[in-house]
């Protein structure tokens, strides 16, 4: 409470509190989002610059290692090709030139030696003497090599044991083992050339890369992960410390992000020559934040000195702009209060022009309010009575020039029967200005319309209606039935000379009703199907042009977007339209709620559909092409 009490003592003006308050926050978002920028920008160039260098020192690591493996194996072929090759080692001694060999390099190398394939030593420099216990058939550069004559093979770090040395001297090497094809007193033999490198030429190499004291390290390993050289072999050799070798060496040439052990680290690949070795710098993220560390604390220093400034400044501004702000909040209370004060005008150009535009807006906003109102209402009435006036006086005009006909040709009781067929379909058409009826009455409407076409038509097509009872007592709007037959009729079963086919069928689902007008006529591609219900621009060719986008508008209109109708259809297969709508009870009282755009409740679904037996759905169906015995040449145009 006391914090509050003062503050509100130092800031009584809660605007000006808000406005400083948002214009330094503001303000140290804008340094803090520019120091983190430059701090990652620097960041990322610093981390750049210590990838590139780490790049070009194993680049140049690389090229060192693979020229001393390249001296080596160019010992390897001396040895082969120019000696061993050469001469029937039964009645020739090779130990001259190997002895040659050896001196000549004797500063990377530990041994040169010749075995046969049973593993007898045939010739060695520059120590001779092999030591008793020494199995060379069971050492993996020997195996190797007679299992992949064709390959020359390099081994992981190892104590030399296979000569005595009077010094009592251990050697670590690297073997380089090789078949060969010998002579022996004329007969061809396999044997095993091995060079042993000197292990410390290739420590010594990876040490100076290893100098920096920043975090970062190298190591060498072979394609298989095993390890070559690394700052904490004897560690890991004794199971104190990990590598992730074996990943690292299935690894292509380049930079990886890894996470090893819980550290987050870069890791740097490089492929040595034709070995398959793996050059590996290690660069824990750590070593980057170090790099960074003056930046960081700069950064954090210029923004602390900017935000103080900011905040100053800014309590002055706020100060300034707040108090017209305040002012006009404050008639504009008293307003809201059921007063009738002038709105406060003072202040900035802008303070002032905002105050005349409320002054005019408590003016007229309840005008406003009761127009959008009545606007919105006329113009629902409107479209629903625009979409229903729709009606086809063509259909009108053709059926009483028939009527004229029949009547001057004698056949008055065609006429009769198509004056009584069009005085339902009016009767139901007007139904007393309403705009619903019962499912029943449209489908008496349809029924009546199809009647007066089959005169027309002379009876080229038939029609049955299918009406059960659960359906016939449920509301709809009126003549949504009528376009489609018409549509039926014009597109597809006109012309077909006596094959054509309409069903309409009713039924009932749950809470919703479907109404489906199929016809067995041409049909349309399914592209065309797709763009009847939005074409609202297509021009009929013949009929009402009232067509199904009016039907399914006025439907939606009344009944919600999940209603309306839906058109499947192929070529020379037919059309199927279906008119989904709820199944709400015909009553006065839904009716009149209808009527006047509301949606009374929907009832409970029957408790089993499945159960209405077939006679029950045939004794409600409505009656099936009535009176087919009179037709006229009369009735047609």
């Amino acid at each position: 409470m006391k914090l509050r009490d003062r503050l509100k003592k130092l800031y009584p003006n809660k605007i000006q509190w808000i406005l400083m308050t948002t214009f330094t926050v503001v303000s140290v978002s804008i340094m803090l989002i520019l120091g983190v920028t430059l701090y990652v920008r620097f960041s990322g160039v610093f981390q750049g610059a210590t990838i590139a260098s780490t790049e070009q020192l194993m680049e140049q690591s690389a090229t060192n290692l693979e020229t001393y493996l390249s001296n080596m194996r160019q010992i390897s072929d001396a040895i082969y090709y120019d000696t061993i090759r050469e001469v029937d080692i039964s009645s020739q001694n090779i130990g001259k030139e190997m002895n040659l060999l050896y001196e000549a390099n004797k500063n990377n190398l530990v041994s040169i030696a010749l075995y046969d394939r049973s593993g007898r030593l045939i010739a060695a420099e520059p120590i001779a003497q092999e030591k008793d216990n020494a199995d060379v058939t069971s050492q993996s550069w020997f195996s190797l090599a007679i299992s992949q004559p064709e390959n020359l093979h390099f081994s992981t770090p190892h104590v030399q044991s296979l000569f005595d040395d009077t010094t009592g001297r251990y050697y670590w090497v690297i073997s380089l083992s090789r078949s060969v094809d010998l002579t022996d007193g004329g007969v061809p033999k396999t044997g095993v050339l091995l060079v042993d490198m000197n292990y410390y030429t290739i420590m010594q190499m990876m040490t100076e890369n290893n100098s920096l004291r920043t975090g970062q390290y190298y190591y060498l390993s072979d394609s298989d992960g095993k390890i070559i050289y690394h700052p904490h072999l004897m560690e890991i050799m004794s199971g104190k410390y990990e590598e992730n070798s074996t990943a690292a060496a299935q690894y292509a040439d380049g930079v990886y992000d890894e996470t090893f052990l819980g550290i987050h680290r870069k890791v740097v690949v490089r492929t040595i020559g034709y070995t398959g070795w793996k050059l590996v710098s290690v660069i824990p993220y750590s070593t980057f934040s170090l790099g960074t560390l003056n930046i960081r604390y700069f950064v954090i220093l210029v923004i602390l000195l900017i935000a103080m400034t900011l905040m100053l400044v800014n309590r002055l501004i706020a100060r300034r702009v707040s108090l017209p702000i305040t002012r006009l909040n404050e008639s504009v209370k008293a307003y809201e209060a059921g007063e009738k004060p002038s709105i406060y005008i003072g202040g900035s150009d802008e303070v002032r022009h905002l105050g005349h535009s409320i002054q005019a807006s408590y003016e007229k906003i309840d005008d406003l309010m009761a127009d959008i109102v009545r606007q919105q209402e006329e113009k629902r009435r409107n479209e629903i009575a625009a979409l229903q006036s729709q009606i086809n006086p063509h259909f009108l005009y053709n059926t009483l020039d028939s009527i004229t006909w029949m009547i001057e040709g004698g056949k008055n009781d065609d006429a009769v029967y198509m004056i009584s067929q069009l005085a339902k379909l009016l009767r139901i058409s007007l139904s007393k200005g309403r705009n619903i009826i019962s499912v029943q009455d449209e489908f008496r409407h349809a029924e009546s319309y199809m009647n007066i076409q089959k005169v027309r038509y002379k009876d080229t097509f038939t029609v049955s209606f299918d009406l059960p009872d659960d359906v016939a007592q449920c509301c709809t709007i009126k003549l949504i039935i009528q376009p489609i037959l018409e549509n039926a009729i014009y597109y597809g079963v006109e012309g077909m000379d006596g094959d054509g086919e309409i069903i309409v069928k009713a039924t009932r689902d749950g809470q919703d009703v479907s109404i489906s007008i199929s016809d067995n006529g041409t049909g349309m591609p399914e592209e065309t199907a797709a763009m009847v219900l939005t074409d609202s621009n297509h021009v009929h060719k013949h009929g009402s042009g009232v067509g199904l986008v009016n039907v399914n508008n006025r439907i939606r209109l009344l009944f919600g977007e999940q209603y309306g109708l839906t058109v499947k259809s192929e070529p020379d297969e037919g059309t199927t339209v279906t008119i989904h709508i709820p199944a709400i009870p015909f009553t006065e009282e839904n009716r009149v709620a209808l009527e006047s755009g509301k949606l009374p409740e929907m009832p409970a679904a029957p408790a089993s559909q499945t159960e209405i037996s077939e006679h029950e759905a045939e004794s409600g169906s409505i009656n099936r092409d009535k009176s087919e015995a009179m037709r006229s040449e009369g009735g047609n145009q």
